[in-house]
């Protein structure tokens, strides 16, 4: 093996099959970089978050908590907001509001990942592939020369077979140690989005119900006031 050959002239040496191979690692590496600028945006204190927007609400002020969340512009503050606004309705449509966001940024996190799985099991077997194709181009060789070949350019063969294997391992094994990296990201934000909705959701039933002992409240007093007119 010539030790002066690069990097690409091994790639062409490995004929068609380190193509897909190309095309796998491509794709492969952009997927894992969209995942980790989707990722870095979910970063945050997401206690912290829900302690000002409990501090905003508890001062009844619906739509400077609706500001926070759009200035937070993270998955939480995004699932946070669509319950605010139905804070005007039933404790369950703030809770289906917040439920089918949650499930959406989920989504979008998730998106890509299975893609990702496919590719890091997908590339190694492109390689055996091709590992295969050209020992079955070798021994061909052999048979048509009724086994009379030089070692050399059987081994050469040989080598040159072995490279898709090569090439397949090292795209699969980082994909396959990224994929259950990110994989781990959004299992731990499904987790901690769970527990701050949770307790956003308790907040919430909280406020309703001031705000319903207070709209009762005002309407006893208006009764009230009414009768005292009548009289």
């Amino acid at each position: 093996m010539d030790n002066a050959m690069t990097v690409f002239d091994l790639f062409l040496k490995g004929g068609i099959i380190m193509w897909f191979i190309l095309a796998s690692s491509l794709l492969g590496t952009y997927i894992i970089v969209q995942k980790l600028i989707t990722l870095s945006k979910v970063k945050g204190d997401g206690g912290k978050f829900i302690l000002q927007i409990r501090a905003v609400l508890s001062k009844g002020d619906t739509a400077s908590a609706l500001s926070l969340c759009s200035e937070a512009s993270t998955p939480l503050s995004s699932i946070l907001r669509a319950g605010l606004l139905k804070m005007k309705g039933s404790h369950q449509d703030v809770k289906d509001a917040v439920e089918s966001a949650a499930r959406m940024e989920v989504y979008k996190l998730e998106r890509g990942l299975g893609l990702l799985a496919s590719i890091a099991g997908i590339a190694p077997l492109l390689g055996f592939l091709g590992t295969v194709t050209g020992m079955i181009s070798a021994f061909r060789v052999i048979e048509v020369n009724e086994g009379v070949v030089n070692p050399q350019i059987l081994a050469s063969g040989i080598w040159e077979a072995l490279l898709t294997t090569a090439f397949g391992l090292i795209v699969g094994i980082p994909a396959y140690f990224m994929y259950n990296y990110l994989l781990n990201r959004v299992t731990r934000f499904v987790f901690e989005t769970e527990t701050s909705c949770n307790d956003f959701l308790d907040i919430a039933q909280g406020e309703q119900r001031k705000a319903l002992i207070a709209a009762k409240r005002a309407q006893m007093a208006r009764e009230a006031q009414a009768q005292g007119r009548a009289q």
